[in-house]
């Protein structure tokens, strides 16, 4: 039996799909387990009523694979800043150019919100996610937490190049 080709759709999450969410958030971040400390993990790892919360504080898109959920990503305004958060992809997924089909979902709510710049936090083991975030126009900056419960972070920023 011939398997079909992957049918990638990326679109904003609703609250059906908040276990979803949780589940590939899990999958996405449980081999990188021992990096983070306790806390950290946890505060990673988002649980569905989590889900839920950071659907009320802004947008969230899943990525779809043959209508399975594969990937997610949240954002959350912070004036003329769009923060993004809550990035994950299963590792099944991965080399699916899936995180860049997110990112550029997030840029343009970004740019039809008139946001000037996006920004994220992210850890220093996660290389891979650090790559594709580089090679989407972010770049590594000074501000920003240096820590999420003793698990190191930095910060990335993009700047938004607008007409306006």
């Amino acid at each position: 039996m011939k398997q079909k080709p992957s049918q990638i759709e990326v679109r904003m999450a609703g609250a059906e799909d908040a276990s979803a969410v949780a589940a590939v958030l899990k999958r996405a971040f449980i081999e990188y387990r021992e990096s983070y400390t306790q806390d950290g993990f946890i505060a990673t790892v988002l649980t569905t009523d989590k889900v839920e919360t950071h659907m009320t504080e802004g947008p969230m898109w899943v990525a779809l694979d043959s209508e399975e959920i594969v990937g997610t990503v949240a954002a959350v305004s912070q004036g003329e800043v769009l923060y993004v958060r809550s990035m994950g992809i299963v590792p099944k997924a991965r080399g699916k150019r899936i995180g860049e089909l997110l990112l550029k979902n997030v840029e343009a709510f970004a740019m039809a919100h008139r946001h000037k710049r996006m920004t994220l936090s992210t850890t220093p083991f996660l290389s891979r996610a650090i790559r594709l975030y580089e090679r989407f126009g972010f770049q590594r900056s000074d501000a920003g937490p240096a820590d999420l419960f003793g698990t190191p972070l930095f910060t990335m920023t993009k700047k938004l190049n607008r007409s306006d």
